[in-house]
């Protein structure tokens, strides 16, 4: 009796609110799964209709080429490739910036790798700006990401490196200064490899954390095939990162004064047991109003950090359900992407994963409880047999339903002499959003461009021309970068966001926009990091299928305030400051911009 009249409470408690509101966990969606007529998908949703991914890169001037050692002896050698997505001069238009890394006989001999910085010119083309910039040589670089450290509204570029990491000040006149020793970054000489800025703590400064890998140092290399460990499939190859140590990470708390302090021991995400720490990415994972904290670990147990807002975070990995695999087994997680797949409001999680695995697919079902949905959603099917990296929730048709693209390429040249086994040059995946919790793979359906086997390592996703359509701009360890461009297919409406914070952090990070366009609820959110050790376009573009009209975007600061807009046209850029609402709006760029 005394329970019964407990409910009977809880549910007097909660049931106006929702009555008053209107609305289910914030950015749900009662669309899910539903259809429009007699059962028939809504325009857009079938493979007959989706665009064709075409490679653009040779139209685009881009001639940046990652080096690599032809047998990849070294674990060292085959792990870097992030590409970020930066508009540095503030005009409007994503750039693109590539990492680049030396081999263990560079790096001896004193020879070092030029990491390079493309300028969009607007017209479909980029020129190469790295030695005006000057971030041309950082470090052996890995990853990089986006971030404005002091607060000036100008993005910051930090860049992950085998020897710590390396922060680029914007100088907002096309040149950046490497203030990594001023700003408190100097000492971390350990192989960094994930980064994310957020601002954990809600003081209106971003908060820096760093993911490291393994202790692998070039005057004590682990011999190639000299142990069990370093042996696959009963060929030799590189050691690692089994049976090598690893590494702790670190969280770095702004000062506000252009420096950082460590307090990765007093928050609680120090890793003081080495995990082999990847790609990081903060989110609010359970709609709490407080920063939490992903980490993909390689061949281990991920972390889960949930945070109390105030500076302290507790370990959620195995509670929450996205440490192990389904079946409780570690895994070999490399690459994250966050997505509100199902509309339920709620950021699920995507880890890419070894060739004797899978990618996982996390389904978020809110209080910080995840389920292992890889096999029933169908990406444990279309994923198997390769190594996988750089990974995005994808809305290339613009029907708002994300996809999935994955891309690929074995870390062991040496596959390619195994009969019957995976090869070193593999081809992406792509797989499309049934809006109804599962996924098919449409790979073959979506052009030449992601069939032909490549060895890619980092992707980041945008719009780079400005006209609505979203890119993926892709690093390979071997060769040339590639851009993918969707061409064809329906011609469905969007809507895209620029979020500037006032009192939060100036460039809205971890800041969402939940977009409503009829039965049409999405969720998106501006993150710094993710894919692999990349960094996507920061704003927020949502596809609308046939409304040409958004009736309500509510914009959720990270300091918990939350800003309405009504009836905002389709089709069009909304630059949002907080406090005083869209201060700017523009169509898309002509089509004939982006002609070669």
């Amino acid at each position: 009796m005394r329970k019964l009249l407990f409910l009977s409470l809880l549910i007097g408690i909660v049931l106006p609110a929702c009555a008053v509101s209107g609305t289910q966990e914030p950015g749900q969606s009662d669309s899910a799964g539903k259809t429009d007529k007699a059962g028939e998908a809504p325009a857009g949703g079938t493979e007959r209709s989706y665009p064709e991914l075409v490679d653009i890169t040779p139209s685009t001037g881009i001639s940046f080429e990652h080096l690599s050692s032809p047998e990849q002896k070294y674990i060292v050698e085959s792990m870097s490739g992030g590409v970020a997505l930066i508009d540095y001069d503030r005009d409007g238009w994503p750039d693109i910036y590539f990492t680049n890394a030396q081999s263990v006989e560079m790096a001896l001999n004193g020879k070092k790798a030029r990491s390079a910085l493309y300028h969009n010119n607007h017209d479909g083309t980029f020129t190469d700006v790295t030695e005006k910039a000057g971030v041309g040589y950082p470090c052996w670089a890995q990853g990089a990401v986006v971030g404005d450290y002091n607060n000036d509204g100008l993005p910051d570029l930090l860049v992950t490196c085998f020897g710590g990491a390396v922060l680029y000040r914007n100088n907002g006149d096309g040149t950046f200064t490497d203030v990594t020793k001023s700003a408190g970054l100097g000492g971390d000489t350990g192989w960094t490899t994930g980064a994310a800025f957020g601002d954990y703590d809600g003081d209106g400064w971003v908060d820096l954390f760093l993911s490291h890998y393994v202790d692998f140092r070039l005057d004590d290399v682990p011999v190639f095939g000299s142990k069990p460990t370093c042996k696959y499939l009963g060929i030799e190859v590189q050691c690692g990162p089994a049976g090598l140590k690893g590494s702790p990470d670190n969280l770095f708390h702004n000062n506000k004064d252009g420096t950082f302090t460590d307090v990765s021991k007093k928050a609680g995400v120090s890793d003081p047991e080495g995990r082999y720490g990847l790609t990081a990415i903060w989110s609010d994972f359970d709609n709490d109003g407080k920063l939490d904290l992903f980490v993909a670990n390689d061949a281990g147990p991920n972390f889960l950090y949930q945070g109390d807002g105030r500076g302290k975070f507790t370990e959620a990995g195995f509670t929450s359900g996205v440490a192990y695999s389904e079946n409780g087994a570690p895994q070999a997680n490399m690459g994250v992407a966050l997505g509100d797949y199902l509309h339920n409001g709620r950021m699920s999680v995507l880890i890419s994963h070894f060739d004797n695995q899978y990618a996982a697919l996390y389904r978020n079902d809110g209080g910080m409880s995840f389920t292992d949905v890889s096999t029933p959603s169908g990406v444990a099917k279309s994923t198997r047999g390769y190594v996988q990296w750089g990974d995005a929730f994808v809305d290339f048709k613009n029907d708002g339903w994300p996809d999935v693209l994955i891309v690929s390429g074995h870390v062991y040249p040496q596959m390619d002499l195994v009969p019957q086994a995976a090869r070193y040059r593999e081809p992406m995946v792509l797989l499309l959003n049934q809006r109804n919790g599962t996924f098919k793979d449409i790979s073959k359906q979506a052009g030449a461009a992601i069939q032909i086997p490549r060895v890619s390592r980092g992707m980041a996703v945008g719009d780079l021309f400005n006209d609505g359509k979203l890119e993926a701009v892709i690093e390979n360890l071997v060769g040339l970068p590639i851009i993918l461009r969707p061409e064809g297919g329906a011609r469905n409406h969007w809507i895209s966001f620029e979020l500037e914070g006032v009192k939060s952090n100036r460039l809205a990070l971890n800041a969402r926009v939940r977009a409503t366009a009829g039965l049409l609820v999405q969720l998106g959110e501006a993150t710094s990091g993710g894919s692999y050790l990349s960094q996507n376009d920061l704003r927020i573009h949502f596809g609308l299928s046939e409304h040409e009209r958004v009736d309500k975007a509510e914009v959720m600061w990270p300091d918990g305030k939350v800003e309405l807009l009504t009836n905002l046209a389709a089709d069009r850029f909304y630059l949002v400051r907080e406090g005083s609402g869209v201060v700017s709006s523009k169509p898309p760029e002509a089509e004939k911009a982006r002609q070669p």
